[in-house]
């Protein structure tokens, strides 16, 4: 295979959505498989939707995500600028050379007569086209015009008939006619360069050779196709990704949740878990692999022509699950680093205490994060660690406190056990425990479930003993004398 040189183009208008990173992704993926480059180039020519954030948050999602960029901002490289914006001088330049060559010309109708032509072509059931009506201004009529100052844009010469051939890596031969597409717009009256002529220009000039995009952008394709013949570039492979739909199949909006790679973070899922997903997303692992699996394992196995034609369907909830795989297997000092902001912004723990209490936050990640499915739920199953039980679970309350009689006593007999106790790890407190349940001669569970409530609040835990430890003899011994005083309320 020829060099792999392959680019992740966003426009800056919004944050990196799901699709958006799936797209960063595949390109990722394909660029290592294949000793390759990946390019990072900022399509910010739509001034009027551009938001001020969005480059910094599409990088940190990039950075976040693990996705590094060979050649782009912040990385520099010999193909730059990286920024349309900054390109200008390119596309003016190409496109001086297709009115030279009689591939393109100014085109000087108003809006008002664009307008008149698309009113008149929709009475007669046609769709739009623009008529052709300055294609054959001579040179002398161009140059007087332009002298006057007239308003103009420049648009490329289309043939008449003939069709137009995309080969697609995923997708095949596509065929579309010629005589589809009008003469449509490559410089914009404001001397901008319309979107598809500044592509084909920046990904000729960048050496891409594999365009690897959403399949939305498969319409824009022939008309690329006609700009790059008409430069004499050479045309790069294709590989249009299927669409991402939403469990109800419609497009994927925001009422189906979160979409952005910001909110994801936000809500406490970890880069690894959702690659992985992204991954899934129109791709399958070999027999031989695991539906969880690492960037490292997916490369050798990458290819292009594994990609699913057929759409992907977005579950959420498949990436919850994928999460809590992750977090369960994750090393507990790096989760640690990982879990402080959300332990912070739960009001667990301020930010002056998040390096003194680290070993202790370090201790309640390793025995919470199997119970869990992302890093915001970690912090929210940990508050007891933290803060006094200032309620008990409903639920819990009455099967545990009311409906069983006896349990004042045998928390009582639970807090007698452990203030005996020298030695308060959870080899000793289990012992000292089942022993007890042995001379009461009762199942574990009628002191445990109790117990549990009465140190968590909750009927739900790590193991009864991990957490004991953890809380400490002292904070249980005055938990349990506090869940007795309730009881006898």
């Amino acid at each position: 295979m020829e060099k792999v040189r392959v680019r992740f183009a966003p426009s800056p208008t919004g944050y990196l959505h799901i699709g958006g990173a799936r797209t960063a992704l595949f390109n990722w993926l394909f660029a290592k498989k294949h000793n390759g480059k990946l390019v990072l180039r900022i399509e910010d020519t739509d001034t009027e939707r551009l938001k001020d954030d969005s480059v910094s948050q599409i990088l940190n999602s990039l950075r976040w995500l693990g996705i590094d960029w060979d050649e782009g901002p912040e990385k520099g490289g010999d193909f730059g600028p990286y920024f349309q914006s900054q390109r200008q001088v390119f596309y003016t330049e190409a496109a001086q050379t297709l009115i030279q060559e009689n591939k393109a010309y100014h085109c000087f109708c108003s809006v008002e007569e664009i307008e008149e032509e698309r009113q008149k072509q929709r009475q007669e059931g046609t769709p739009f086209r623009y008529p052709g009506k300055c294609r054959h201004l001579s040179a002398e009529e161009v140059q007087d015009r332009l002298k006057q100052g007239l308003s103009s844009v420049i648009r490329i010469k289309v043939p008449d008939t003939g069709q137009v051939l995309v080969e697609d890596i995923i997708r095949g031969s596509v065929n579309f006619e010629a005589e589809q597409f009008d003469d449509f717009i490559i410089i914009k009256s404001n001397g901008t360069a319309a979107y598809n002529f500044a592509c084909v220009v920046d990904d000729s000039a960048m050496q891409i050779s594999h365009v690897i995009r959403a399949e939305e952008h498969l319409s824009n394709t022939p008309k690329q196709c006609l700009i790059y013949r008409a430069l004499g570039y050479e045309i790069p492979l294709f590989a249009h990704l299927s669409m991402i739909l939403a469990p109800d199949r419609s497009k994927l909006s925001k009422r189906h949740g979160a979409t952005a790679v910001g909110e994801f973070r936000e809500m406490g899922c970890l880069p690894e878990a959702l690659v992985n997903y992204l991954t899934l997303l129109g791709w399958s692992p070999t027999e031989e692999q695991s539906e969880i699996i690492s960037p490292d394992q997916t490369i050798p196995s990458f290819e292009l022509e594994k990609v699913s034609k057929t759409a992907a369907v977005y579950d959420v909830q498949k990436l919850i699950w994928l999460n809590g795989q992750y977090l369960t297997a994750y090393n507990s000092d790096a989760l640690t680093g990982q879990a402080i902001p959300f332990f912070i912004q739960a009001g667990l723990i301020s930010h002056l205490e998040a390096e003194e209490k680290r070993e202790y936050i370090r201790e309640v990640v390793s025995v919470v994060k199997e119970r869990v499915r992302t890093l915001a739920e970690l912090a929210e199953a940990s508050r007891y660690f933290f803060e006094d039980i200032v309620s008990y679970d409903e639920k819990g309350r009455e099967k545990y406190f009311l409906k069983q009689e006896g349990v004042a006593a045998l928390l009582s007999k639970g807090s007698e056990c452990l203030s005996t106790l020298d030695h308060f790890d959870v080899e000793s407190v289990e012992s000292a425990y089942r022993q007890l349940m042995d001379d009461l001669k009762i199942k574990g569970g009628v002191i445990i479930h109790p117990t549990r409530l009465a140190l968590t609040g909750r009927t739900v835990s790590p193991g009864l003993f991990e957490v004991m430890v953890l809380l400490g003899k002292r904070k249980c011994l005055e938990r349990l004398a506090e869940a007795i005083e309730f009881i006898k309320k």
